[in-house]
């Protein structure tokens, strides 16, 4: 049933609110405050899906991809980039309102540029017969060397499902990154090994360094893939001679996808180092082939600092906690000004990472491979208490029991990293009986999306 609505305001998913004239809640995608628009209204359901927008918003712009509204991965490109910061502060805002501090500091933004910013993308492989590029197609992952129908294609999922949508461009990638992945499709085309090992692989992850001239791409393989039927060495000798110019690409074929067992994680084949060197404000940070490392290029440095720094001077003491640590992002400056810093990391890639590059630097430096929480339980027996605690969960956020234990703790100075303002502002209610919001930083390290990332400052009252 087609509705012309209001839009009312936008919610952290990216969609619109409005309200039907009968009073119901409906949420329309790629929607601006202010737009009346038109859109066809679900029977049973909240979404609705945008026809054409009657009355536009002064800051709708035409979108510069054009898979724009029908990937799955971008929200805001009907939107100029200075709205795009108005929106995510005003949800911030809000969304951290419910969280019961009584005086909210004002939101301060950073951001860069909003284009070809990602130093990371995960693509899906699959075959698309003819011209039929907007219809869903699978992978054989035959795990053969037969050639299969139709055209090797790189995509993603299509918008609110699981179908395959081939592209032709990422804008939000790192422009050598859609080089390189085009160079894949160029050598399979051309190179019988190159052609087996991308008709093995479900999908393709490729992750650049800072110089963008390293490429480290890895290909998931369903388990029955079998390198005896692919030259791996002779694929990386095709796929070379095709990629951009100056850039060197290792690579790593990975069994990572089984239909009953789920993940197996096992390696098939790699050719050179089986990670990179990435570089932020002079510090060297080794990620092995797969670990977590923030995607945003321009804005590491910016992140960096809003953490260990206070109003431009760095953080200092005895004692520094980094809490969900991964490869040390944050522990390698803080060790700089502190006498002592203690890591904490669950995932064992990352702390092993962390664990090297950490040692070779002070062998006071301590690194616990556990989860955040196991170490905070551990942590309230001891008398060792720390000057900062920085703590950058993931989406599910710290949790009640570690803020009830950070708040028995009682550092004077806490800094949160946050990648969901929702569970951010759980935690910030759980951690208000001890502690102050000094100051909140809003840094746009997802732009053309929803996503928010936050840097919140508190101290002990």
């Amino acid at each position: 049933m087609s509705e012309t609505l209001s839009i009312e305001q936008v919610l952290y998913s990216g969609n619109g609110l409005a309200h039907t004239p009968g009073g119901a809640t409906v949420l329309v995608p790629f929607t601006l405050p202010g737009e009346t628009v038109e859109a066809a209204v679900s029977e049973f359901g909240s979404t609705a899906q945008l026809l054409c927008v009657l009355t536009p918003s002064p800051n709708r712009v035409p979108s510069a991809c054009p898979h724009f509204e029908l990937c799955g991965g971008c929200h805001y490109q009907m939107a100029d980039y200075p709205a795009q910061l108005q929106l995510k502060q005003a949800i911030l805002r809000r969304v951290l309102n419910g969280s019961g501090f009584k005086s909210m500091p004002p939101i301060q933004l950073h951001a860069a540029e909003p284009w070809g910013y990602r130093n990371r993308i995960r693509l899906r492989i699959a075959r698309v017969a003819g011209e039929e590029s907007g219809r869903e197609a699978e992978s054989n992952g035959s795990g053969d060397d037969a050639p299969g129908e139709g055209t090797l294609r790189l995509g993603y999922n299509r918008l609110g499902s699981t179908q395959f949508l081939p592209i032709t461009t990422c804008l939000i990638a790192a422009p050598v990154l859609w080089s390189t992945a085009k160079s894949l499709l160029a050598a399979a085309a051309n190179d019988r090994d190159a052609a087996y090992w991308l008709n093995a692989s479900l999908e393709v992850e490729l992750f650049c360094d800072h110089t963008m001239k390293r490429i480290q791409i890895t290909l998931f393989c369903l388990p029955r893939t079998k390198p005896i039927f692919g030259s791996f060495d002779r694929m990386m000798i095709a796929l070379q001679a095709y990629a951009p110019q100056n850039v060197l690409i290792t690579a790593t074929a990975a069994a990572a996808f089984d239909p009953r067992t789920g993940p197996t994680g096992r390696i098939l084949a790699e050719a050179g180092a089986p990670g990179l060197n990435y570089r932020v404000l002079d510090e060297s940070y080794w990620i092995t082939r797969g670990g977590f490392f923030q995607v945003n290029r321009f804005l590491l440095e910016t992140l960096v600092r809003l953490v260990t720094n206070d109003d431009g001077q760095p953080r200092s003491g005895e004692l520094a906690w980094d809490l969900f640590a991964g490869v040390g992002l944050f522990s390698r400056v803080l060790a700089r000004t502190f006498r002592r810093v203690t890591a904490v990391e669950a995932h064992p890639t990352a702390a092993a990472d962390l664990r090297s590059a950490l040692h070779r630097r002070d062998p006071a430096i301590t690194v616990h491979e556990s989860t955040t929480l196991e170490f905070l339980r551990r942590a309230i027996l001891d008398r060792d208490r720390p000057d900062l605690v920085v703590l950058d969960p993931p989406r599910a956020g710290a949790g009640p029991e570690a803020c009830a234990l950070l708040g028995r703790i009682q550092t004077p100075r806490l800094i949160y990293v946050s990648c969901d303002p929702t569970t951010l502002a759980r935690d910030l209610a759980a951690l208000q009986p001890w502690y102050n919001l000094r100051a909140l930083h809003l840094v746009d390290l997802f732009p053309q999306t929803f996503h928010v990332e936050t840097v919140a400052v508190l101290e002990l009252r």
